[in-house]
């Protein structure tokens, strides 16, 4: 066949179909042609809403807002009033309280610190009969408060004496371990609160064991086993009943009594205090707080302190009466007179009439 005749299909002539079109050098073509970008829109200026928008709507205020405050208050309230101090209580139940406020304010004076505790079987027993006929006889029969001691203070307080207080051991060790030591009316309805607390929580063994760590027996001195190795040298357990007494004779003010080379009223207080506590020992007044070490042969040697006997001037008939003399004693019988030489009689001394 003659390639150059047309074929049946009609093909023309030419390169063949596997040929392809050779690509043409872009360096010498030039560089393809690019269309040029259109223009931007000019800004459409936004159109004028129809309405105009609503204001946004304040939420709803919810009926009750009152109510809703009040039992937020009740809530801080109870966890203020109960639930803070019923569980300081109970930690200070099984754990030694670390400080009091008062123990910070002496430190803030610059009265020093010396605070060391000791648990109560490790102590003398004769701390804890001294503290109970000092300071509250009817310990282990009230409740934490001796509404007789407390009236008699009253009344004496009223007379002008001597102002004395009627608090318990209870109360001193509520005030002592939670609160601090200014009179006002809002620490002694706190410290009655606190009185209920521990005991209903503690107990009387535990009271009268932090009420003889925690109270102040010196300047920066707190507790029985401190203030023993300052003033004697010797541990708590090792105190005898009369270096007790002393320990609890300067408890009404510590920073003024000494019980190293005591004063007259220290002296005297002690040995009332060392009469008393042999009473609270044979009577058992002592026995709510429990077990004890058992006293050793030289505490059960040692004889009590004697009271010293005191002269009491009768009470006067009526109250415009004034207090009659103290009775003198009985004048001793005089010695009979020496028998004179025979002859010559002892001379005779008259009163005159008109004398005094």
């Amino acid at each position: 066949m003659n390639p150059e005749d047309p074929d049946k299909d009609g093909e023309t002539p030419g390169a063949p179909k596997d040929e392809a079109v050779q690509p043409v050098d872009e360096a010498v073509a030039g560089p393809p042609d690019i269309e040029p970008e259109p223009a931007p829109a000019p800004p459409v200026p936004p159109s004028k809403p129809r309405f105009e928008p609503l204001p946004p709507r304040k939420a709803p205020r919810r009926p009750g807002g009152v109510w809703r405050l009040a039992r937020r208050l009740a809530l801080w309230a109870f966890i203020l009033v109960v639930v803070v101090p019923v569980g300081v209580t109970l930690f200070y139940r099984f754990v030694p309280p670390p400080f009091t406020l008062l123990m910070v304010q002496r430190v803030v004076e610059g009265k020093g610190w010396d605070y060391r505790w000791r648990s109560l079987d490790r102590m003398s027993p004769a701390l804890v009969q001294a503290a109970i006929a000092a300071e509250d006889a009817r310990f282990c029969e009230h409740n934490g408060f001796d509404f007789e001691a407390m009236e008699k203070a009253w009344k004496n307080n009223q007379r002008g004496g001597r102002v004395k207080g009627g608090s318990t051991i209870s109360q001193q060790t509520a005030k002592n371990v939670f609160l601090w030591p200014a009179r006002s009316y809002v620490r002694k309805g706190l410290e009655a609160y606190f009185t209920v607390l521990i005991e209903t929580l503690w107990g009387k063994r535990r009271i009268m064991e932090v009420y003889l760590n925690v109270a102040e027996m010196g300047s920066g001195t707190y507790g029985v086993e401190a203030a023993s190795r300052r003033y004697f040298g010797v541990s708590a357990d090792r105190v005898t009943r009369a270096q007790a007494a002393r320990l609890v004779a300067i408890l009404p003010n510590p920073l003024k009594y000494r019980a190293v080379q005591p004063g007259k009223y220290v002296a005297n207080r002690s040995r009332r205090i060392g009469a008393a506590a042999g009473t609270v020992r044979n009577d058992g007044l002592a026995a709510c707080v429990g077990r004890m070490r058992r006293p050793t042969a030289a505490e059960r040697a040692e004889p009590a302190p004697e009271r010293k006997p005191t002269v009491r001037r009768p009470a006067p008939e009526r109250k415009a009466d004034p207090l009659p003399e103290a009775e003198a004693p009985a004048p001793e019988p005089a010695a009979a007179p020496e028998p004179s030489p025979a002859g010559i009689e002892p001379p005779v001394f008259e009163t005159p009439p008109d004398s005094d």
